[in-house]
């Protein structure tokens, strides 16, 4: 086998690893999954996390050591009243039916976004499970909700700029590294791999920062239908590709 040449997805027992350490994933279709079958929207969201769940535990046994989520945008508050209500209340049971078995299996969950506009009895929970979680590594969890990328950005400027105001921070002293220790993402490595499922071909305001050096892949696959093995044959192409970094082959 060639160095560009992709390894086959796993046949099951121990661990594959494709050299990808952080994958993050635009959930995307859960809505048209849902259309297609002439079901409410909200079905294929309840779907969608039972997806969630088979991804998260598969992650491991691929060689994924951080799985980055995005689960609900700065945007996705213009959707319907009814919508929303019952994605935050989605959140809400996910995060009490799954702690038990994520403590047990050793992920370690936590969340970026901006938390102040959410329900205070799902803040509540969100900062239950970090805690809980916060000693387990044996898979990285990072869910996003209420982000943006811009309003990340926007969010880590003010920061920065109070710190200099306060004259604890020189602006010649601001570089790429301390600009990222204000981001949400702070102590979580940046990914190596952005997929999107349903066909979208747009990054829709998705760690603009932090993925400016990832692969891409943009699956048809609308993310109901997204499994452990269509991951594995993911993963197995991104395996075979060069990355540079900006650089030339030595």
């Amino acid at each position: 086998m060639t160095a560009t040449e992709p390894r086959p997805a796993p046949t099951g027992g121990g661990v594959t690893d494709y050299g990808v350490s952080h994958v993050a994933m635009i959930m995307d279709g859960n809505g048209r999954w849902a259309k297609q079958r002439g079901w409410p929207r909200l079905v294929g969201h309840r779907k969608g996390a039972e997806r969630v769940k088979e991804i998260v535990r598969a992650c491991p046994d691929l060689g994924v050591k951080w799985l980055t989520l995005y689960a609900f945008s700065t945007e996705n508050w213009k959707r319907s009243t009814e919508e929303v209500l019952g994605l935050m209340a989605l959140f809400a049971r996910y995060i009490q039916r799954e702690a038990d078995a994520m403590s047990a299996e050793g992920v370690r969950m936590r969340f970026i976004g901006d938390r102040g506009p959410l329900d205070g009895k799902l803040r509540g929970l969100m900062d239950g499970i970090e805690a809980r979680t916060a000693m387990n590594a044996r898979l990285n969890l990072t869910v996003a909700i209420n982000y943006g990328g811009r309003d990340e950005l926007r969010r880590a400027a003010v920061s920065i700029a109070q710190e200099v105001a306060a004259g604890r921070l020189a602006p010649e002293a601001i570089t790429e590294a301390v600009f990222a220790g204000h981001l949400d993402t702070a102590a979580i490595p940046d990914p190596d791999l952005v997929i999107r499922s349903s066909g979208e071909t747009r990054t829709s305001n998705f760690l603009p920062w932090q993925a400016a050096y990832a692969e891409y892949d943009f699956t048809p696959t609308l993310w109901p239908d997204f499994n452990p093995a269509a991951l594995a044959a993911i993963l197995a192409q991104f395996g075979g590709r060069e990355r540079r970094f900006g650089g030339v082959k030595g």
